[in-house]
């Protein structure tokens, strides 16, 4: 029997969506259902319109509270196995849920992330197998003192693990995804890799990584030091 994989898709003023939408629609293993969370949207709601006939598809409204707040709606909502979080300026290819769910299967695992692709503007082919690819789980670990490591977008996650470790922290703006990758981490749920790109992640000019990079990089550094004691430890217990 096949996994049932709940995709929840993020939205605010993003006039990706379409491709977002289809990327889902179009995957070789159905997902169990597509949760598309409208965080206070201003512009480009009317691109979603044409897909609500699908009745896999759910529209979710609420104020505007940022992405941590629109994932999190979604998976209090989400009835899948597990949740897939795709942001509505990228793209899933299209074997993606069919081949993480199985590795997560077969592997027993709770948490999972992938390699993934850099797509553009235009939606062209700009790097292959983008993510940061490790020879053993140490430094694995040790590249979370450095910074990020797990494509937010490449994530699934069993539903139960948000019960042991929470949800994301609505506090944080813009990385809630890293705070949560700690606390899986550090409640012994590290990440495991599939290292097969199942992801388009698109950079351009209106993504917020280039709009609000020093507060960003304020937010990165904080977690750094809420987190670096723990992780040490952590490290030095494992051997390293």
């Amino acid at each position: 029997m096949n996994a049932k994989v709940s995709v929840i898709i993020p939205f605010y003023n993003c006039p990706y969506i379409e491709q977002a939408l289809q990327s889902a629609l179009s995957q070789s293993q159905a997902p169990y259902e597509i949760i598309v969370v409208d965080d206070g949207s201003t512009v480009h709601s009317d691109r979603i319109a044409p897909y609500l006939s699908h009745s896999n598809i759910h529209y979710l409204g609420k104020a505007n509270g940022g992405t941590a707040s629109a994932l999190n709606h979604g998976i209090h909502h989400a009835t899948g196995d597990y949740v897939a979080w795709l942001s509505s300026d990228d793209v899933f290819y299209h074997d993606k849920i069919r081949n993480q769910s199985l590795f997560m299967e077969q592997n027993r695992l709770l948490i999972s992330y992938t390699n993934f692709n850099y797509i553009n503007a235009a939606s062209h082919l700009v790097q292959v197998n983008a993510g940061a690819v490790f020879d053993n789980r140490l430094d694995f670990l040790r590249c979370f003192l450095q910074g990020n490591p797990v494509n937010g977008c490449t994530v699934m996650i069993k539903k139960e693990l948000f019960g042991a470790i929470g949800l994301f922290d609505e506090s944080l703006p813009f990385t809630h995804d890293y705070d949560l990758w700690f606390r899986a981490v550090l409640n012994g749920y590290p990440p495991a890799m599939l290292n097969q790109s199942l992801t388009g992640y698109r950079r351009h000019e209106g993504m917020g990584t280039v709009r609000h990079y020093d507060r960003i990089m304020a937010e990165v550094s904080a977690l750094k030091e809420r987190y670096s004691t723990p992780l040490r430890n952590l490290i030095t217990s494992l051997g390293g």
